[in-house]
């Protein structure tokens, strides 16, 4: 059974490991190219997918695939309940999705090396379509069919009173960056002293997801904080380029962890007396207000760094004035089109 092991130094992790060679040759090609988020998310998928089937990766075939989604789709509390959001008793059809993912990549792996004893990937990318002659992954039925929801953001009275709940300038910089700026939780924690250009009031945002750097604007009320922090809150002899940093226990002034920002994020959350305030919402609630004030959806998407600007679309549905401004605009001149009905004669 693979066992996930890591190491670390300096709050970095710098090594994953699960006990078999195979896997642990992907994982260090995944830690070439991958953030560490997706690191560890890749190798917990693959620890739970070698439990489940319990054999070695030249074994695995197609159906052992099919038990272990049968597995992970299995009730987790009982047959009566469901999620509300798309009505599955086992894991969430993203989960799910992410681990098979994480599973096609590494026999893509082991297939382009040709000395692994693996010729084919057991896991396909659809089922074969009905349709005579389509080709497979194309037009075909997907293995897992994810859900799309739209993203829950806060209204202006809880970002409010989740700012008031936060005790240090530290912590509201943060929040503020996410809910002003829409930086990602570990683009914030990669952000560094040299990133900040106060005079301009720009970001350099050199962590960003898929590598891919920018510079953004952001609010005034960011720098400030920022400044106080600067002036009354970070230690000084902290030797971390990090802008964020731990302020007291026996890490302070090394950088602050991602578990580290929800801890403080959740703890602020439940002294505010709110149901949800999670780092991502503060990003989605950040361009939501923004394309309601009328923003560009071009410019969104530089600011959020998406990309496509299909991920971007998803804020025409969150902002509702604009759908409803449109709407009422097209039906005013449908209606202007139709000549009033002329009255019948009185017989």
């Amino acid at each position: 059974m693979p066992c996930l092991a890591r190491s670390a130094a300096d709050g970095q992790i710098e090594k994953i490991t699960l006990g078999h060679p195979l896997l642990d040759d992907y994982l260090v090609f995944v830690a070439a190219r991958a953030r560490t988020n997706t690191w560890l998310a890749v190798a917990y998928d693959l620890k739970v997918f070698f439990e489940v089937v319990g054999k070695e990766p030249a074994v695995v075939t197609t159906a052992d695939v099919f038990a272990f989604l049968s597995a992970q789709r299995a009730p987790r509390r009982g047959e009566r309940v469901v999620r509300l959001e798309d009505g599955e008793a086992g894991l969430a059809a993203r989960t799910i999705a992410r681990r098979l993912s994480s599973v096609r990549g590494l026999y893509g792996y082991l297939c382009a090396r040709e000395d692994t004893g693996v010729h084919r990937n057991p896991v396909p990318g659809s089922l074969a379509a009905r349709r005579p002659g389509a080709r497979r992954g194309r037009g075909g039925v997907p293995l897992i069919r994810t859900p799309r929801t739209l993203p829950r953001v806060l209204a202006p009275a809880e970002v409010d009173a989740l700012r008031a709940a936060l005790r240090t300038h530290r912590d509201r910089a943060m929040v503020d960056a996410m809910v002003l700026g829409g930086l990602r939780r570990c683009e914030v924690l990669g952000l560094r002293l040299e990133d900040l250009s106060a005079g301009e009031r720009r970001l350099f945002v050199a962590e960003g997801k898929g590598g891919r750097q920018r510079v953004v604007p952001v609010s005034a009320r960011f720098f400030a904080e920022v400044g106080a922090y600067l002036e009354s809150e970070r230690p000084a002899a902290s030797a971390s380029r990090q802008l964020f940093v731990v302020l007291k226990g026996a890490r302070r002034g090394e950088p602050l962890s991602a578990a580290g920002l929800d801890e403080i994020l959740d703890g602020a959350r439940d002294r505010a007396g709110l149901e949800r305030a999670t780092c991502h919402q503060l990003r989605h609630t950040c361009f939501t207000r923004l394309r309601e004030a009328g923003m560009a959806l071009e410019a969104i998407q530089a600011q959020a760094g998406h990309a496509s600007i299909e991920s971007t679309r998803l804020y025409l549905h969150l902002a509702n004035g604009w759908l409803e401004k449109e709407y009422l605009r097209a039906a005013e001149a449908i209606e202007a089109q139709v000549a009033p009905a002329t009255p019948t004669a009185a017989r």
